[in-house]
This record gives C-alpha cells, structure tokens and sequence, in this order.
C-alpha cells in the first residue's frame, strides 16, 4: 500500500491534503495512509492554543478545527504522534490513543495500532532527562513549568514498549534516536546543518530513550521529524543469537511543513492482502497496557521501572498466550477501532472569538469506553481523584521551581547524558516569520514534478527503492563509506556493513536541492530566535520551543 509520510506538520493540515492529492494526481495511485511524526498541532479553540508551549504572539489557530468541527473530512485516514508545540491539553484527554477529528487517529504516550496489517508504533513527545523518571502528574491548567514538561516522554512509556516481542513494521517518534545519524550520510547532514556538528562528534544529539527502543524493535522503518531537515540512514542491527535473521532499519527524518522544504514522502509498504481495510488495536499492545496497569503514576516524584535485580516480584510485562487470549474474550474477538469520535470542546468560530475560553481537565468518552472494556485506568480520573484528595494544586506550584533549574535531581539513567544540543540553531524561528505563499505549495512543498529514477540493477537495494517514488533524494539517502568508517561500531550493529546497500554512489545525476542557507548563518538577516537551543543541557524558559 502507498503510506505517506509528513514531518512537523504545525498545524498546516489543508496543504498537507493538497501536497497529497497532487502527489495522487502524479503517481501511481491513491495514498492509503499518512503517518505524521509530531508537532500536529490539533488545536479545536482558543483555550487549546493557550496550551501550545509558544509565545503568545505565535498561537496561530492553523485549519485542524475544521476538521474537528465537520466542516472538513481527511481525505485519507491520518495517524499521529505528539510533539513538542501540541494542544497538550486535548492530546492529554486521550493517553492511550483516539480519534481527534474523524479519520484523524491519534497513538496516545505511546501505541502500537495495525492497518491492513501493517503494525505501526510510536512514541509521542520528546526526551528531557530530569522528568523521564517522573509520573504523568500534569494537568490543566498548566504554570510554566508544566506547560513543558506535559509532552516529555516518561520511562514507562519506554518500559511497556520494550515488553513488545513481536515485529513492528513502522515506528513513529517525534525526535531523532540518538547515534542514527551514524548510519547515513554524516557529512551531508552537516552541511546542510552546520551547528550539529560538535552533538554529532560527541554523540549527544537526539534521545537516549529512543536509541533504546530502536535497538530492541528493531522495526522496518523509523521516521521521525523535530530536527526540521530530511536525513535518511539504513542500520544493520547485530544478531545477537545464532540462527537469527539479521534485521536492518530504514530511517527516514523530514522537514516541517513549508515552503521549499522536504516535509513529505510517499513510499510503497508491504501489506497483507486479506487483513482489513480499518484501523485494529493491536493485541499485544492490549495486554501489555492491562498488565501494566498497576505501575501507572500520577506524581511528579522519581521512579524507576521494575527489573530483575531482587527488589521486585515482576519485571516481565510481556504479553503471554493466555493473556492475550484473555484480552480477546474482553473485546469479544473484535479489534476494530470504533469509530467513536465525538466533541468534546467548543470549536473554534472565526465569526465568535472568544478569547476567554475556559481551560477544562476533560475525560473523554473515547478514553472512558476503552478503559472500562480493557479494564484498565483512566489517567485523567486517577489525577483528578489524586488532586482532590491530597490538594495536589499546592504541589504543582512547588514543581515550578524544581522543574526549570534541575537542581538536585538525578539527570537521568543514562551515561553521559546531556540532553543534547547546545549550540545555535539558526533555523529556529517562529512559525509565521517564513512567507508561505499559497500558489507555491504544489511545486515548493514537495517538489514533485521532478521525475522518478529507477536504480540501475548493481545498486538497487530495498532502502534506496523505498523512499524514492515522490521526489529525486539528496544524496543523504545513500550510506557512503568514507562517512561510516569512523564511525562507532557499538550495540546497534556494524556502520560499515549498510555502505554496502548503495555502493556509496548517488542514485541520479541531478544535484541535490539545497534546503536553505543554514551553513551559512553569517550570511542570514537577524531576527527574533524562539531559542538558541534544540535540546539544552539547562532548560530555560524556552528550552522546549525547539523545532
């Protein structure tokens, strides 16, 4: 089936559906599904928009509404992970995933869903050290610490995804896995973005968590955006036991949505015929969220996942035959995703604004019918149970302090983490300081009237052939040899292994498009940055705006 792809999408949901209606008109077919990694921005209101981590004067209301309120339909089933620039407060009414606009699916903290059999998970938000460790003990309204620290990724989230045993075929995440830009073409990477370099030699750039999960999944393919550049990378993973088939990883990072970026792809899926054209829970998934029940967290204390060390009477969360038989009988045999989407906010009305919308800590029905036939616990009705009865409204005050100066905490289970970037990103500006010209869409966004070229026999390879069918790639998606021979050679395989997918030979002869002019920062105009970071090792106030 044709899956297409979208990095930070910010809102802009009408010229995605355009992008892709033109990439039907020009292809081989209809798009079946597109994935979008983050930064969706589903916001239905104004109060929604008070809960984006932006500066006032960037809260744009964007086209989502319109779905949201039935005045438009997705022309294509749409499914999504969150960011870090969300209407946290409507993602949160839905931890475990649900619809946010018909035909609009969102995975929840973490999911895992299949579509024609295709098994699709994901990871929403991104790694910040000092509350990985913590509960989800955020709700709205959110101070100025919680407005952030709602959409970093928790380590039970990590926990109950590593207890998947079976293959996944795609995975989602809104940051990069840390050291996969290793395994693609480093040096194209930092020409096009300069200011990565000093992360990239340290091995600092991007999530420790998510480098966790690629190493364990080890899914067909990875994409994933918030680094606002498109950068491709195959890594062969190691086997680990004899008899075992060697499996790769086909990574794929895009653009946001503008302009003269690469923030689109269409790629062709292996799917099965027979399975159903509907979106299914997947039961696995099911049962690992049952059994994992009782660890679930509503404080904002440390904490860490149970494991075989003595001190805990259960470390193995995974699903076993019998349990999830047990899930099956609970569902009645039936997997389908009910198409049970209702509203739950006012919807926004260009006519009526109303900029006093009250702000709502909102269960919603999706969430409360899937708990109660899994049998599980609403995480919006454990913290509001847990706020009323302990006053936990004094102690979201307290966390403003701890949160923004990191001060005492341990930073984090991983070695030498530092969270990431620290150098100047000159491609962080606010949403609306790049002129989107409307006319420019079909040609700018996608630049799909570039012809397609087949490789020739020697160098056609399933990772080259995959992410070729829309647009002509730079050369980053080839894996060159002289970018990989220094290259560590650690737990996620060998570097040296996927140069040889390619032949290191670039697949056409038309140079590449360059992206921007962001090597070249001397050159460009000052303006008003959202922040000198995309990740920092101390968060300040606008640590989290990044990408």
């Amino acid at each position: 089936m044709r899956v297409a792809v979208a990095g930070c999408c910010h809102g802009e949901l009408d010229k995605i559906y355009e992008t892709l209606a033109l990439a039907e008109r020009r292809g081989p077919g209809p798009v079946d599904l597109l994935l979008c990694c983050g930064d969706f921005q589903a916001v239905r209101n104004e109060a929604d928009l008070r809960c984006m981590a932006v500066p006032p004067k960037y809260r744009h209301m964007q086209t989502f509404y319109r779905y949201y309120s039935g005045e438009k339909k997705a022309p294509v089933l749409t499914i999504f992970i969150g960011g870090n620039h969300e209407a946290s407060n409507h993602l949160q009414e839905l931890p475990y995933g649900g619809w946010v606009a018909p035909n609009i699916y969102y995975l929840g903290l973490a999911g895992v869903v299949k579509y024609r059999g295709v098994r699709i998970g994901g990871i929403s938000g991104i790694f910040k050290s000092h509350d990985y460790r913590k509960g989800h003990f955020e709700c709205p309204p959110y101070n100025s610490s919680t407005i952030r620290s709602i959409y970093h990724v928790r380590n039970i989230e990590v926990y109950k995804l590593k207890q998947l045993k079976q293959p996944i075929d795609i995975f989602l995440s809104h940051d990069w896995p840390r050291s996969i830009y290793h395994y693609g073409n480093k040096k194209q990477l930092l020409k096009t973005k300069s200011f990565f370099r000093q992360e990239v030699e340290n091995n600092t750039l991007g999530s420790p968590a998510a480098s966790e999960l690629l190493e364990h999944l080890k899914p067909t393919y990875w994409f994933s955006a918030h680094l606002h550049v498109k950068f491709a990378a195959l890594m062969q993973h190691q086997v680990k036991d004899k008899g075992q088939i060697a499996k790769a990883t086909k990574f794929l990072a895009l653009d946001k949505c503008l302009p003269h970026r690469d923030f689109l792809q269409v790629l062709e899926i292996e799917h099965d015929p027979n399975a159903p054209d509907y979106l299914e829970y997947d039961i696995e998934w099911l049962t690992i969220l049952r059994a994992t029940n009782d660890l679930i967290n509503v404080t904002g204390h440390l904490w860490n996942m149970p494991e075989n060390n003595g001190l805990h009477t259960r470390w193995d969360y995974s699903a076993t035959e019998e349990a999830m038989k047990e899930v099956l009988e609970k569902l009645n045999h039936d997997l389908k995703v009910p198409c049970n989407f209702s509203i739950t906010a006012a919807c926004y009305d260009p006519s009526k604004p109303q900029t006093q919308i009250q702000l709502v800590h909102r269960i919603n029905p999706q969430t409360t019918e899937f708990c109660a036939q899994l049998g599980i616990t609403d995480i919006n009705v454990r913290l509001q149970k847990a706020k009323e009865e302990h006053h936990f409204s004094g102690e979201y005050e307290e966390q403003d302090g701890v949160e923004s100066n990191d001060s005492g905490e341990d930073r984090s289970e991983y070695n030498t983490d530092t969270s990431a970037l620290s150098s100047f990103n000159p491609d962080e500006i606010m949403l609306d300081e790049e002129d989107e010209d409307e006319d420019s869409i079909v040609s700018a966004h996608s630049d799909m009237n570039t012809p397609s070229v087949e490789p020739s026999s020697d160098q056609a390879s399933d990772f080259s052939e995959s992410f070729s069918d829309v647009r002509i790639l730079p050369s980053s998606m080839l894996v060159s040899s002289d970018d990989t021979l220094g290259s560590p050679v650690g737990r996620e395989g060998k570097p040296g292994e996927a140069a040889e997918s390619g032949n290191g030979e670039d697949l056409t002869k038309v140079p590449s498009k360059r992206l921007s002019d962001e090597h070249e920062p001397e050159q460009r105009k000052k303006i008003k940055r959202r922040n000198q970071a995309i990740y920092a090792v101390v968060d300040d106030d606008e640590d989290d705006d990044a990408a």
